[in-house]
């Protein structure tokens, strides 16, 4: 849904415009999003209204032996070899939590190396907490890397400080927070 209605901003369309099989009007702008989780992937694929313009991948972007052929292949067909811009809203949690402090600084890494824009939310500390206790409550062992984790507190600023000193990214802007008191924070590289 967040896709969908970003395109459609992008491209000054109202809820009721935009052809299913075609891009907007003589507009040439084209989305890749991409999810872990097949199902959403699946589901975001049959509801969207623009399938010539957004594809939807199951891709783990943690996986370079997955993520560098098609992502090469996905960019190749557009003659591009980065991304104008990435989104990457309520993820760097996730990647935190399941790959550790490394895998935290690599995924970074890469998106910026990737992407000229990366707009990023991310997750704050209070989340990790509420996400590891989740866990324990359904009775399940503590995420692998959270006891671990040497970048915390501050994560909206930790992860400033990472694309900005470790991938040399500049930060342009920063659009405040959420309700769900998330940061968005806009970079370029």
């Amino acid at each position: 849904e967040l896709s969908v209605a970003l395109y459609r901003h992008l491209l000054g369309l109202q809820e009721s415009e935009g052809s299913l099989d075609q891009p907007a009007a003589g507009k040439d702008l084209n989305f890749l999003c991409c999810d872990i989780d097949p199902v959403l992937i699946e589901r975001a694929q049959q509801c969207s209204p623009f399938p010539a313009s957004i594809s939807f991948a199951n891709l783990d972007i943690m996986d370079s032996s997955a993520r560098e052929p098609f992502l090469r292949s996905y960019l190749g067909r557009f003659g591009r070899s980065t991304f104008d811009i990435g989104f990457c809203m309520s993820v760097t949690m996730w990647i935190h939590l399941n790959h550790g402090d490394s895998g935290l600084m690599e995924f970074l890494s890469f998106l910026s190396s990737l992407c000229k824009y990366l707009l990023i939310e991310p997750q704050p500390w209070k989340c990790y907490r509420a996400a590891a206790r989740r866990l324990r409550k359904l009775g399940r062992n503590d995420f692998d890397h959270f006891r671990s984790l040497a970048i915390n507190g501050d994560m909206a600023e930790r992860i400033t400080q990472i694309l900005t000193k470790d991938c040399a990214m500049e930060l342009v802007c920063c659009f405040g927070s959420t309700s769900w008191d998330r940061s968005l924070l806009l970079f370029k590289s």
